[in-house]
């Protein structure tokens, strides 16, 4: 290979490291987070607003978590989302993180990233994903992200 070819294929390849850890360490998941804390924090914010809490499973190498947060921000299902619950998001790491938060919820992880529970404000599960319903989120398209939410936030709501 010549240097300047060589010298190319360096940059690039210290780009895509650059590009990749800093994807990482800005992800949507606080992976030095407090976890029950945070869920302490939204429970009691939530009771405020008289909203549920929704936690969200997930991990910043997660391209389904990064799909769902940000289906979350922009897309139609963002007002739902910001006006119906207040939201904590919980780092699973590579499921090696928070899994007994998820447990205590009843959401096995093993079926897939992201997942979710929603909390009554007295921290009564009301419902929790079971089956990976949100694991393929980058097919899943913003229209069925939002009606899944729809149907999830009229279920929290009884």
């Amino acid at each position: 290979m010549h240097r300047p070819a060589m010298r190319r294929t360096l940059i690039l390849a210290t780009l895509a490291f650059a590009v990749t850890a800093a994807t990482a360490a800005g992800g949507p998941y606080d992976e030095q987070a407090d976890a029950k804390a945070q869920i302490l924090a939204a429970r009691a914010e939530a009771a405020r607003a008289k909203v549920p809490v929704l936690v969200v499973f997930g991990a910043n190498w997660c391209g389904d978590c990064k799909v769902l947060d940000l289906a979350f921000k922009e897309g139609a299902a963002a007002p739902l989302i910001a006006k119906g619950f207040r939201v904590v998001k919980v780092d699973v790491g590579r499921f090696n993180r928070n899994v007994d938060i998820a447990e205590a919820y009843g959401v096995p992880l093993k079926s897939g990233i992201p997942a979710v529970a929603v909390l009554a404000t007295d921290g009564r599960v009301v419902y929790a994903t079971k089956a990976g319903e949100l694991a393929d989120a980058r097919n899943m398209g913003d229209r069925s992200i939002h009606d899944f939410f729809v149907k999830v936030s009229a279920g929290a709501s009884r």
